[in-house]
């Protein structure tokens, strides 16, 4: 970024984050992430949004080191935590933790609930047997499920209560910082909206701090405090969630809020619909990788790598042609 996001000390810094996987057989490479660089401050919310295949899930695994970052920093508290292995990574992977998208494959079959929630309180050797057990319990209790049921088995839940036992487990070792991978994209609508509900709670009881990631962008308006759009592999814009949905900048942002359902049936809103299919990651586009789709596109866009600028107070955008690009590339050159 070219400008300082925030004067107190982020949580999570990533700057310069890629992720390239090796396609067997070949000399190509998926780039999956590609120079990914944003804060996420101590307790809020941050949303990250895109279509299916952008980066996302691969830019909240990179964070918590499920894998290991191409290059790029990642700092957790002031501490570059990239190169960590061994020890070192267990230690710090106390302080962060992971919701996986899917309850159904998440949760171990052979494992009765008792058993998944306290894994982790085992491998970082918390606690006594009987201790861990009522552990357990509490963890259950405040996520809504009845302590009595940890005998039970995977099988025997519904999905809204095998993501809340997934949070349990997130939650056992008291970390300050967690991946929402899409949580409640796999559940019911009204499902989805207790599973929400509980994570604000225990955000405000715990003061924890969340990557939510998710292509919902109505769920994304509610949770966020600040949310960061993606596409193919790279953030195109960034902003306080009101701002974002209020007065987007991107021609890409736009295009995805202009999809929201509104629910009053009297109120209209002009759709913008993107034409083609998104390119592949393993040979993007030249200059703007939005360009192939975008409708205010110009020659100049297939020339010049757009940065992410702040083009208002707080307010970053990746594109040549949004209001205030030309003046803040000037000013700072």
């Amino acid at each position: 970024m070219t400008s300082t996001q925030t004067a107190a000390t982020p949580l999570v810094k990533i700057s310069g984050l890629t992720k390239h996987f090796p396609i067997p057989g070949s000399e190509d490479v998926v780039r999956a992430v590609d120079d990914v660089s944003f804060d996420i401050r101590t307790g809020e919310t941050i949303g990250l949004v895109g279509e299916s295949g952008c980066g996302k899930t691969t830019v909240g695994r990179c964070i918590v080191r499920l894998i290991d970052p191409t290059s790029g920093t990642i700092e957790f508290g002031g501490r570059d935590i990239t190169e960590l292995r061994g020890d070192g990574l267990r230690a710090q992977r106390r302080e962060m933790q992971i919701i996986f998208q899917d309850p159904y494959s998440s949760l171990n079959p052979r494992l009765n609930i008792r058993a998944i929630v306290a894994e982790p309180l085992e491998i970082h050797n918390i606690g006594t047997r009987s201790e861990r057990i009522e552990m357990v319990a509490d963890l259950l209790r405040r996520v809504g499920l009845d302590p009595k049921y940890a005998d039970r088995y995977p099988h025997e839940f519904s999905g809204g209560q095998r993501q809340r036992i997934g949070i349990a487990r997130a939650l056992a070792l008291k970390p300050k910082f967690i991946v929402c991978d899409e949580p409640v994209s796999a559940l019911d609508v009204s499902v989805q909206a207790q599973v929400i509900n509980l994570l604000e709670e225990l955000q405000d009881e715990f003061g924890l701090t969340y990557l939510f990631i998710s292509h919902g962008l109505a769920v994304v308006e509610h949770i966020s405090d600040r949310v960061a759009v993606m596409y193919l592999g790279k953030i195109v814009e960034i902003c306080k969630s009101e701002e974002l949905y209020r007065d987007p900048l991107h021609p890409y942002t736009q295009a995805l809020l202009s999809a929201i359902p509104i629910p009053d049936p009297k109120q209209k809103r002009e759709r913008i619909v993107l034409h083609g299919d998104v390119p592949t990651p393993v040979n993007p586009p030249s200059g703007c990788r939005f360009r192939t789709r975008c409708q205010i596109a110009i020659e100049e866009c297939a020339a010049v790598v757009p940065e992410l600028r702040e083009l208002r107070p707080g307010h970053f955008a990746a594109c040549i042609r949004a209001e205030g690009y030309k003046e803040s590339v000037g000013s700072s050159g």
